[in-house]
């Protein structure tokens, strides 16, 4: 068979001025002050209590648009990944983001909690996520080689945007009101997201950057992770066909199972079970937004050296001990409480590096964005699951402390999932089955309808 031509730029071509492969690297910092825009969503509860004043909404109620911003974040993501390429980067980042400064703008004039629903929650959550995906898919195609560590260190905006919007956010509250503050924050996200859109684009078709040879770099991976476009067994077999999509999709679920529910909750359950105040609760914040930061270069590293299966390992072995740290502290420990939590924020950080790294070495680069985006709805059902979980055990038990008995069982139900899934993708009977009897039936419609709401949203032809 013959090798794959790969393509260099055009002769004296230059990327920001510079050679492609030195230019390159103005993508990550540009896609990380996207998310850090983007992040904002984190530091919902600074903004929960103003509204829940205002609107006079019943208590616990002001978190419904946090969570269906949450369900929409996921549901739009699939979107961006299967049109990036036929409406380009560029005009996929403009469209989310002008979705999102319309978003802000109607949640600052929220007359009721069911239009804030409406604006945060359904209309800048279908922003976010179709913003989202867009400069991890850049990254990814630009670092071939180093795709964790890129997509790692793109991504960190996001989990470290409490740690910058969150103080510009409070003094601007104190300053001109909560309303008056979503006007600011959209007028200022949608310009610097439309600004960075200009210059944000994917590299020539089958691009690789010079030294970089994807054939020896598979045979350097374990069992054959990582796949390129020369792999044809691969490329050609449709991802939800193989054992290690199911096997990726459910372990990112539970990292986001735990994670999103440790965010969701981090006052409450402090609260109870070590008695945090709201003192403690102004430094505990930024201390587990920057471990949930740290966490995304951290483990995209991790996952470049020790691959998927590896990596997941690792993770669910330290959601393990961080459950058996809260399920073994009381009242005034609060030591324990923040080195637990600090882990759990840690945790859902490394899978928004390694999950879209992994889905990347296992399935490969000519259908990333549409894979990934796939694979993301894993982030919202695991996310919403987990939230359910701990408000009916809270309901049942009158206690947030057996939820953690829960996370530390899935927990290890993952590691057995890595261990005998996450390894080189190839049919399986059951994974046959769901592709024949599930997937395929219901990929039509679903496809269609995205398709006539694009028609209806989008130009067709991008510039």
């Amino acid at each position: 068979m013959d090798k794959i031509k790969y393509f260099d730029f055009p002769k004296d071509e230059t990327l920001f001025g510079l050679k492609p492969e030195v230019g390159r690297w103005f993508f990550i910092p540009f896609g990380l002050i996207v998310l850090l825009c983007l992040g904002t969503v984190y530091s919902w509860s600074i903004f929960s209590t103003h509204f829940e004043t205002a609107l006079q909404a019943k208590p616990g109620t002001i978190l419904l648009p946090f969570m269906v911003l949450g369900v929409m974040f996921t549901l739009a993501m699939p979107i961006s990944g299967l049109y990036i390429y036929r409406f380009s980067p560029r005009i996929m980042t403009i469209t989310g983001g002008i979705i999102l400064g319309i978003g802000y703008f109607l949640s600052s004039i929220a007359p009721n909690l069911p239009f804030l629903i409406i604006s945060y929650g359904v209309i800048a959550g279908i922003g976010v996520g179709i913003v989202y995906g867009v400069p991890l898919a850049v990254a990814a195609r630009w670092f071939p080689e180093r795709k964790g560590f890129a997509v790692g260190m793109t991504v960190v905006g996001f989990g470290l945007s409490p740690l910058v919007t969150a103080p510009i956010a409070i003094n601007l509250i104190k300053a001109f009101g909560v309303r008056n503050t979503f006007v600011i924050l959209g007028v200022v996200f949608t310009g610097i997201i439309l600004a960075i859109a200009q210059v944000l684009k994917m590299p020539p078709k089958r691009w690789l950057p010079d030294g970089y040879n994807p054939e020896a770099s598979i045979k350097n991976n374990i069992q054959g992770s990582s796949q390129s476009n020369s792999d044809n067994s691969v490329a050609n077999l449709p991802m939800v066909q193989t054992q290690s999509f199911y096997g990726l999709w459910i372990c990112y679920g539970v990292g986001t199972f735990v994670g999103l529910t440790a965010i969701a909750t981090t006052a409450q359950v402090g609260q109870e079970i070590v008695g945090l105040q709201p003192e403690q609760l102004g430094f505990a914040i930024p201390l587990f937004a920057t471990f949930n930061g740290i966490g995304r270069p951290l483990f995209g590293w991790l996952n470049d050296r020790l691959k998927p299966k590896l990596t997941t390992i690792v993770i669910n072995v330290l959601i393990l001990i961080a459950s058996a740290i809260v399920l073994n502290t009381s009242q005034g420990q609060l030591i324990n409480f923040l080195v637990a939590y600090s882990i759990f924020w840690l945790c859902l950080g490394a899978w928004l590096a390694v999950a879209p790294a992994a889905t990347l070495s296992f399935f490969g680069l000519n259908n990333y964005p549409s894979n990934y985006g796939l694979m993301f709805t894993s982030f919202g059902l695991g996310g919403l699951l987990g939230i359910f979980t701990i408000a009916a055990i809270k309901g049942i038990t009158g206690s947030y402390l057996p939820f953690f008995y829960v996370t530390a069982a899935i927990a290890c139900i993952a590691i057995v999932i890595a261990t005998f899934l996450l390894n080189r993708p190839h049919k399986t009977a059951i994974a046959d089955f769901l592709f024949k009897y599930l997937i395929s039936p219901i990929t039509p419609v679903l496809l269609s309808f995205v398709e006539f709401w694009l028609g209806s949203a989008i130009p067709k032809k991008s510039n």
